[in-house]
């Protein structure tokens, strides 16, 4: 099962035929049962910290002296006011819900269980004493009398900061929380650290309040053009690479052209108003506006220019685009894979959130400095977070080379099934049935493979974040360099296992016998696979470029009728960084159709010549491909001999 093995072995699996689809058996059952294994121990980490009552304290709310809000509670040995009937105090109030202590991740305040929460803002002590009398609810400390709150001296330290802010329970988890968005926006100074000037901020926050609904109208336009896109995908396949060349030519153009009309007009539009904040939020639009323009221009010299050097190596790609074309015809439901994943991956991060918010409420109650309850989990059971994080991360890889593992074996039965009729009733299902009864092992190892990479470049940001500004020149550089030397294995691994994926659905190998005749294949046709990888996904991005310069652009047309009130900066960046994850979830799915196309041509080229007894699996259009490479091949002294030596690897027979 290790990766290693002896010359010898080596030597007997290159030779080995590969057998498509004839033979299938269990892979990598250790790392299938390890994974197993680590799954139970995430699910104690759930079950302890559900035992020792996180669950109730964390859903219905305590008090600062350990009380459960909405039940009768037990006395604690040496802490004042605990043990208190809370049966009709449900929800918990904070008496300065705005003081954050970011590094404990807590607010820092005192938190009392109450009946209701202040719907309207409280300005004085005597409204705080109204809502008291008529309400039942007691804002002030359990010490503290309803009828003393505008006489006791102590009321200023005993009872909430004024004016108490208007707050809304929240829904499931009964915590009055501040409606007002300049408590949230508090919150945000204190987490950006980078804004030296808090108004801008308030003015970030502001525009995207105020454009919220224009917000998800874009990311639903950007979820709509990323499913249109793929749709034309199947049926323009063959010509995909022009179209989307041509459109994001301009588009580009478009853009940029918009950009610098919207610069120009707006600078030489009259400043009518005299308000100092709708002056600055002007002034903001417009050196947004500049920048944005110069951006676009940078990047459409840029594109034009890869266009230029790529423009004569598409022939492979665009035979290999026009076969993944045909493959979502036949296997329609390649098109939802993102939604599954991503269903997947929400269910798995919920749970995950809810057991570490389990974890922070658990433990065993002890009394700080201040003379108020905490829960602390005491000896090695406080360290299982780092087992939840490594959770999170493996899991999710997991899912992930899942997905990767579906489409392989799905593109990989349409591609060796000669006669199409004779395919699967639906072949993505018949995939994940072969996953998860043969390679669910080989899923886990890969993945956890990925983890043992993610975790080190994730301590060593962590430590390269928590010294800025304190590390000499020298430990910067050698910090970045093994983040960014991590990142790139990260990426390497990443197109290894996912064609080590191929290979297990292919033959039915385990992970490292299929990622060594995987890497054989592919360092045999390296200069193709460098063709396919610069091409292929170049033209790919552009793809994505369109779905979010057509994203952009509409938020501009639509936001530059709010340019008097809202800064543009904050909703365009999140609207297009949301509009690239979206194209990027779906046309990821077409990259490893055309990845996993790519490796099985090559092995059929490898073994099959067309002869009978060896004929190809292939479509027609690669067979046509193959033949213009042969005869490409045999022009090589007339001319084109460096796009000869890069179609000979391809053809070599055995």
């Amino acid at each position: 099962m290790g990766c290693c093995s002896s010359a010898s072995s080596a030597a007997q699996s290159s030779k080995r035929e590969w057998k498509p689809l004839e033979d299938r058996s269990c892979t990598d059952i250790p790392w299938l049962l390890l994974f197993i294994l680590f799954c139970i121990g995430m699910g104690f980490i759930c079950g302890f910290s559900v035992a020792t009552g996180a669950a109730a304290r964390l859903v219905s709310g305590y008090d600062s002296y350990g009380n459960i809000c909405g039940q009768k509670n037990a006395k604690l040995e040496a802490i004042p006011n605990s043990g208190m009937d809370h049966t009709h105090r449900k929800y918990v109030f904070f008496l300065d819900p705005c003081n954050l202590d970011l590094i404990n991740r807590k607010i820092k305040s005192v938190a009392l269980c109450v009946t209701a929460c202040p719907r309207q803002e409280l300005k004085t002590l005597s409204d705080v004493q109204k809502f008291a009398e008529i309400n039942g609810s007691a804002l002030c400390s359990y010490n503290l009398k309803p009828s003393e709150y505008t006489t006791s001296s102590k009321a200023s330290v005993l009872c909430p900061k004024l004016p108490v802010p208007a707050s809304a329970p929240i829904p499931f988890f009964h915590r009055c929380a501040p409606v007002n968005i300049s408590c949230y926006a508090k919150f945000a100074e204190a987490l950006i650290t980078f804004v030296s000037d808090n108004s801008v901020l308030h003015r970030l926050i502001s525009g995207v309040m105020t454009s919220k609904e224009i917000i998800l109208g874009l990311c639903l336009l950007s979820l709509v053009l990323s499913m249109i896109l793929m749709v034309i995908i199947r049926y323009i396949s063959r010509v995909l690479v022009w179209i989307l060349t041509i459109l994001v030519i301009l588009g580009s153009l478009g853009g940029t052209g918009v950009l610098w009309w919207l610069y120009a007009k707006q600078r030489k539009s009259p400043k009518e108003t005299v308000i100092p904040e709708q002056l600055q939020i002007a002034e903001d639009n417009l050196r947004a506006l500049l920048i944005y323009a110069i951006s676009a221009t940078v990047f459409t010299v840029l594109l034009f220019l890869i266009m230029l050097v790529m423009r004569k190596r598409v022939a492979l790609t665009i035979a290999l685009f026009h076969v993944a074309g045909k493959v979502f015809i036949h296997l329609p439901l390649l098109v939802f894979q993102p939604f599954w994943t991503f269903f997947a991956l929400v269910l798995f991060w919920a749970y995950w959130i809810m057991t570490l918010l389990f974890l922070g409420t658990a433990g065993s109650a002890v009394q700080n400095d201040q003379g108020f309850v905490e829960f602390r989990v005491s000896g090695p059971l406080q360290y299982m977070w780092w087992y939840h994080v490594v959770g999170l991360i493996w899991i999710s890889e997991f899912i992930l080379a899942c997905q990767q593992m579906t489409v392989a074996g799905a593109v990989v039965t349409y591609y060796f099934t000669r006669d199409k009729r004779n395919l699967p009733f639906t072949p993505i299902l018949a995939s994940v049935n072969r996953l998860i009864r043969y390679h669910l092992g080989t899923v886990a190892k890969g993945s956890f493979i990925i983890t043992l990479v993610k975790i080190p470049r994730m301590i060593l940001m962590y430590i390269h974040s928590q010294l800025k500004g304190k590390e000499n020149a020298c430990a910067r550089c050698v910090l970045k360099s093994c983040i960014c030397c991590l990142w790139c294995l990260e990426k390497c691994l990443n197109y290894l296992n996912q064609n080590a994926y191929t290979a297990t659905a292919i033959n039915s190998t385990n992970f490292c016998t299929s990622a060594k005749d995987a890497f054989v294949i592919l360092v045999e046709n390296a200069l193709r696979v460098a063709a396919i990888n610069t091409v292929g996904d170049f033209m790919l991005f552009l793809g994505k470029v369109l779905i979010v310069c057509s994203t952009g652009l509409a938020g501009i047309m639509l936001l530059n009728y709010q340019q008097d009130y809202t800064v543009w900066v904050l909703p365009l960046i999140i609207v297009c960084l949301f509009a690239f994850l979206v194209a990027h979830c779906f046309l990821s799915i077409y990259e490893m159709v055309v990845d996993v196309l790519f490796l099985c041509f090559a092995i059929d080229t490898k073994y099959n010549d067309g002869s009978p007894g060896r004929e190809f699996y292939m479509d027609k259009v690669l067979m046509e491909f193959v033949e213009n490479s042969r005869k490409a091949m045999k022009e090589a002294g007339k001319g084109g001999v460096a796009d000869a030596r890069e179609l000979k690897p391809m053809l070599k027979r055995r």
